[in-house]
């Protein structure tokens, strides 16, 4: 996604000099994006807003994170996804039985709660790690196959054919 004169690793580049202009040039090209995915994932508009900000923070912080494979973009993600996720689990778990009767967990918490402690849990660690990586990607995360190849540097073919086979082992273990 390049929309002003310098690319993204250029941005990036920038960043890493020091640069604030770059990091405000980085963030009005991909943060309306971020915010939106972000918000189709989860209706807490606190632990979005949250996420968006930690996720430019982290970049400000360790802009070489990025290695030059894959997309900018896709890099991002990782990293917002990821610190949306954090958010949700530093929200306090203790409710009053009022609260809890006002406030039903979001699917999106349900699901990451099953992912953390739940019988998939356990059959997503049995995955091998590659193709662990992939279901995190792309049905965690929520990226493309063109995303999640871009961020785990394989080409898109091999997302799929990983895809093919950690699904055929997953509906194995819930046979």
């Amino acid at each position: 996604m390049q929309t002003g004169s310098r690319t993204d690793g250029g941005l990036l580049d920038a960043i890493a000099g020091g640069d604030p202009t770059a990091l405000r040039e980085l963030y009005a090209r991909h943060a309306p994006w971020l915010q939106l995915r972000l918000q189709r994932r989860c209706a807490d508009r606190d632990a979005v807003d949250d996420a968006l900000q930690d996720t430019f923070v982290a970049v400000w912080k360790r802009p070489a994170r990025y290695d030059g494979s894959g997309e900018v973009a896709a890099w991002l993600w990782g990293i917002a996804i990821r610190r949306l996720i954090d958010a949700l689990r530093r929200r306090p778990r203790a409710l009053t039985l009022l609260e809890r009767e006002e406030a039903e967990p979001s699917a999106e918490e349900q699901v990451l709660l099953g992912i953390e402690h739940g019988d998939l849990a356990g059959a997503l660690n049995r995955l091998s790690p590659e193709l662990r990586a992939v279901v995190q990607a792309t049905v965690l995360d929520g990226l493309t196959t063109t995303e999640a190849a871009g961020l785990l540097g394989i080409p898109a073919g091999t997302v799929k054919t990983r895809m093919m086979r950690a699904r055929a082992q997953l509906r194995e273990e819930f046979a």
